[in-house]
This record gives C-alpha cells, sequence and structure tokens, in this order.
C-alpha cells in the first residue's frame, strides 16, 4: 500500500524543477461569485510533510502560537513567505520548516508541488510535498508555533471527511473546507490545498 502510495504522488505532482507559477486553486475555490478577486503577489511556500510511519503514513501540521500576528490558534503546515535568498519555493519550505519546528533537512524528501493556491490574504502559496523519514526530534519555534500533530493520510484523503462549512466573512456568507480530526480543527487554506491534492491524486 505504501509502495504504491509513493508512485502515484511520484507520478501525479508537480517536478520541483519545473513548477508553474500559474494558480489554479484558492480561497474563492468554493465562492467562485465572491465580489473581491484575490489579487496575490506575495509569493510564499509550505511544506506538507509525510511521515512515513510503519502503522500508516501520516501528515504532520502546526498549530499557530497565539502570540504570533500571522493566523494565530490555526492549523497550518510549516512554511512562510519566499525571502529573496531563498531563490525557489523549496528552499523557503524546507527552511521555514527548520526554523519553525526544528525538523532536519536530513529527514525530508522532497518529491514534489501540486496546485498553487491563492489566499485571500493576498499570498500565491506553493505546496511541496516531503516524505519524513522516522526517528527525528523536533524543537518548535514558541513564538510561532504552540505544538505539532500528525493526522492518518488516509483519514484526509476520504473525501467523507471534507467537510464544506460556511461563515460570514464581510457581511457575506462564505465557504471553506474543514476537515476537524480528534479535536483538530483543519481548515481554510490548509485543508484547501489538501483538497487540491487529494484531486489531484484521485480524481
Amino acid at each position: 500500500m505504501a509502495d504504491d502510495l509513493e508512485s502515484l504522488l511520484r507520478a501525479r505532482l508537480d517536478p520541483l524543477d519545473r513548477l508553474s507559477d500559474g494558480a489554479s486553486r484558492g480561497d474563492n475555490d468554493l465562492n467562485p461569485d465572491w465580489p473581491e478577486k484575490i489579487d496575490a503577489r506575495r509569493s510564499a511556500a509550505v511544506l506538507a510533510p509525510i511521515v512515513k510511519r510503519h502503522g500508516g503514513w501520516t501528515m504532520m501540521f502546526t498549530e499557530r502560537s497565539e502570540e504570533t500576528p500571522a493566523h494565530p490558534g490555526q492549523i497550518s503546515f510549516p512554511g512562510g513567505r519566499v525571502q529573496a535568498e531563498d531563490g525557489a519555493p523549496l528552499e523557503t519550505a524546507l527552511r521555514e520548516t527548520e526554523e519553525e519546528i526544528g525538523l532536519a533537512r536530513s529527514f525530508i524528501e522532497p518529491i514534489g508541488a501540486w496546485d498553487r493556491y491563492d489566499t485571500i490574504t493576498g499570498y500565491r502559496v506553493t505546496p511541496v510535498l516531503g516524505l519524513v523519514e522516522p526517528g527525528f526530534t523536533l524543537t518548535l519555534d514558541a513564538r510561532e508555533v504552540a505544538s505539532v500533530f500528525e493526522a492518518p493520510l488516509s483519514f484526509l484523503m476520504d473525501p467523507a471527511n471534507h467537510e464544506r462549512r460556511s461563515g460570514v466573512w464581510r457581511g457575506q456568507t462564505r465557504y471553506y473546507w474543514a476537515m476537524p480530526y480528534e479535536g483538530h480543527f483543519i481548515w481554510g487554506a490548509t485543508a484547501g490545498m489538501i483538497r487540491a491534492l487529494y484531486e489531484r491524486l484521485y480524481a
């Protein structure tokens, strides 16, 4: 099963040396009639770490610190804004992952990326998928990350667990993806990227 999944990931993801600039997904996927179009001019990248656990592969997430100005308390992938010295989204994703949670690059094998994701806050995010060998230790930057948890990839790739929810923002109803897991509320851009990964692999 793990071998089949790894083969599927390697076959369906975009090669890291030939990434397209065009985003095809975003916060308005479920809100096509939203009056404001997204103007995503700021480049960012995240790492979606898949941990190769013997009992079943998992995906790792961070819970943002309540003190951080960037999305306090939310569930996210490690990552951040692309800096000039990074040169490529992959470098951003690896650097931010090491800075935020202390996951050493030696445990990570980046294998590809999928649809760039435009957020309503003006970021164009490149999600990079990395396979992570167990045996690592983490050191969290408490200024940015309150905790780390893992969710089974089998749960996240099951569309029955992809909930279409709504909320009121600026006086209007907006829709978003959510994937609640054992007390963790995965939603918004992170859930949208997971949904896009599912569709890339299985739809």
